[in-house]
């Protein structure tokens, strides 16, 4: 107990009050339902089709918080069936589902949708069908964090309305596939509105249409694959304002929807500066955005903020920081806006580059929260970056692995965002080349481009182009709760000894050590003890780097 309590001692873990950048999602649970198979499981009534392209259509009666519409599944048969899965929660109603003009039979069970067709689709064959649904939406309680719809009001009093559903998943208010791993190819979004406000959702408006009854359809045209959770509906009394951004690929539509009420010089230039910072930062990082043929905007939400692809949700007040604070306590968060900053960088890490399954929601995120220190990095130099990223150790509570289990839509610990952070900072520091380092990180936008990826595409990949067998850290890091500690012993010669004691079998992780104010090296060390051969090395004057390395460090 002794060893134990010096090791957090060291490593300065701080849960009591503090609250990451992010809320923390859920805790992972022991056992599973049916449901949670259903949406999150790859059976082969999903996997028999390819989905191509949507046409969402819907009526959002404000009043009522009341939806009505459809949905056009164009779909390529993978393999020969009859009968397949779409999704859909169950409180909202399905009226018809229909398909070459006649209507098919189907049957639900929890939130999954099964349909049988009159015959046999061969594979490779290209078909369609529309389902047609209504209902009253979930509520989202605490929108993000909780999904569904967030139905509010501006001080104006005029709707102010917006969907946010990551985790729960889109399927809680549109029936769709509704699973990570198939993105649609493309998508039409009509969203149908009182007169008095507009709709604005994903990609660029091409059409809107006057309808009886006091209605105005808004048509957005989705050109590049999306992920479900992405697609949103914002409803509000938005004026809008729009610039172009010099960006890698060309001349970038920058879009900005905001409240009439915050029609402000001040405040539209705030989000003006910030857009443009974030975007040169992490084109120069990451490479070019990704999504050139839909746009970038920002657009005024209630809810703080999401990151619906070329339609990011702002909800943080023209201010900096999130909500005003800086979690990393270093004062580096202060100086740029937030929400702008990291629900933009999810443009690459999380829409372009999109995980499979909901149990590597790490890679969203871990990249994501690190792309905050890159950006402090671009503007304000490495040490101010690193110094961000040792700040938010205080929010990680190493209480659950960041990976969470496959098959069964559940996500890692909340530690997928600091956590997350700080270890690609440590792979950054043990590449210990910021040159290939960005070129790792613009690489894997390029290699995986508009894909899907799993834990082993990622790790893989950065072994490969970094060079060094990183396997053993990101399994420690990534599919356990705690964190590896570096045990320093001096032996009866007075050598100085070094071993990781860690849960992963052959641990190996090199680190930086040296002599108190000199320069360190880097020493590689596995589970057994080696010796660290620094002359005039001893346990007095050790210097290991703990700031860039997340360890814990014990010296006997």
């Amino acid at each position: 107990m002794k060893r134990l309590l010096y090791v957090l001692a060291i490593i300065g873990i701080l849960t009591a009050d503090f609250r990451t950048s992010l809320a923390q999602l859920m805790e992972a649970k022991s056992e599973f339902t049916r449901a949670d198979s259903l949406r999150g499981n790859l059976t082969p009534l999903r996997t028999c089709y390819d989905i191509q392209y949507y046409h969402l259509d819907v009526k959002v009666d404000i009043d009522n918080k009341f939806i009505s519409g459809s949905n056009l599944f164009r779909f390529k048969a993978t393999s020969d069936f009859k009968r397949l899965q779409f999704d859909l929660f169950a409180n909202l109603k399905i009226n018809k589902i229909v398909y070459k003009g006649a209507e098919l039979p189907f049957t639900r069970e929890y939130n999954a949708v099964f349909v049988v067709f009159p015959t046999s689709i061969n594979r490779g064959t290209e078909d369609e069908f529309t389902v047609y649904y209504e209902g009253h939406p979930t509520e989202a309680a605490r929108a993000p964090w909780d999904g569904g719809f967030d139905w509010k009001k501006d001080s104006n009093g005029k709707p102010w309305v917006a969907t946010a559903c990551q985790g729960m998943g889109a399927s809680v208010w549109w029936p769709n596939k509704d699973h990570q791993y198939d993105e649609v190819d493309s998508m039409l979004i009509s969203v149908a509105v009182p007169n008095e406000v507009m709709n604005v959702s994903n990609g660029r408006l091409v059409d809107r249409e006057k309808l009886p009854g006091g209605y105005t359809k808004y048509y957005w045209k989705v050109t590049n694959p999306i992920n479900n959770y992405n697609v949103a509906i914002n409803i509000g009394d938005y004026i809008h304002f729009k610039e172009k951004y010099k960006g890698e690929k060309g001349l970038l539509d920058v879009d900005y929807y905001i409240l009439r009420e915050n029609d402000i010089p001040e405040k539209k230039a705030h989000l003006q500066k910030n857009a443009r910072q974030t975007l040169e930062a992490f084109e120069h990082w990451f490479g070019p955005y990704p999504f050139y043929e839909d746009g970038y905007k920002l657009v005024e939400t209630h809810h703080t903020g999401m990151e619906h692809q070329s339609a990011v949700a702002y909800g943080n007040h023209y201010q900096n920081g999130y909500r005003g604070r800086d979690d990393s306590g270093t004062g580096w968060g202060q100086k740029w806006d937030f929400i702008v900053v990291h629900e933009s960088g999810h443009e690459w890490f999380g829409n372009n580059i999109t995980s499979a399954d909901l149990g590597d929601m790490w890679i969203h995120e871990s990249f994501t929260n690190y792309s905050e220190a890159l950006f402090i990095d671009y503007f304000y130099g490495k040490e101010a970056s690193q110094a961000y990223v040792h700040g938010i150790r205080r929010g990680i509570r190493n209480n659950a692995p960041i990976q969470g289990p496959y098959h069964v839509n559940k996500e890692g610990s909340g530690d997928m965002y600091p956590k997350g952070g700080v270890m690609l900072n440590m792979v950054r520091t043990i590449i210990d080349d910021d040159k290939q380092w960005r070129s790792i990180l613009r690489g894997l936008n390029k290699r995986f481009y508009h894909q899907q990826v799993d834990y082993k595409d990622i790790t893989t990949y950065i072994n490969q182009t970094s060079g060094i067998d990183l396997s053993k850290v990101f399994e420690q890091y990534v599919k356990h709760a705690s964190i590896p500690t570096l045990e320093i012993q001096q032996d009866t010669k007075g050598k100085i000894l070094g071993r990781w004691i860690s849960d992963v079998t052959g641990f190996q992780m090199p680190i930086h050590i040296g002599i108190r104010g000199q320069e360190r090296q880097l020493i590689q060390l596995d589970q057994q003890f080696r010796e660290i051969k620094i002359p005039g090395l001893s346990k007095e004057n050790i210097d290991v780097d703990t700031f860039n390395y997340y360890v814990g460090l014990l010296i006997e």
